[in-house]
């Protein structure tokens, strides 16, 4: 058997679990979809997946804790889209690998 040394460091492996973790619960997950279409307000986003704004808050607050997401004011709203193409890309390439054909 081969040793494969892990690249990352403690605190880059922790990170990352932590952002899968996040993105294991089926709600967030339908937030971070509906941010892929473009920057959408909190209610909204709401509206889309179906929970209440004050929940689909609370879940927004963890995904920008986690860079996931970010956020504008515009007077009293707030809206929100993916951070970056990083995090675009990710869900993007996830989405297309299950959608692939199974392949043995």
């Amino acid at each position: 058997m081969t040793n494969i040394a892990v690249a990352d460091d403690d605190d880059v492996v922790i990170e990352l679990a932590e952002i899968f973790h996040l993105l294991g619960d089926p709600m967030r997950l339908r937030i971070v979809l509906c941010c892929l279409k473009g920057e959408a307000a909190v209610g909204d986003i709401a509206a889309s997946v179906g929970a209440s704004t004050a929940l689909t808050s609370h879940h927004l607050r963890l995904l920008k804790a986690a860079r996931l997401v970010r956020f504008r004011k515009q007077g009293k709203q707030i809206f929100y889209t993916l951070s970056d193409h990083h995090v675009r890309h990710m869900i993007e390439d996830m989405r297309d690998h299950i959608r692939e054909p199974d392949h043995d």
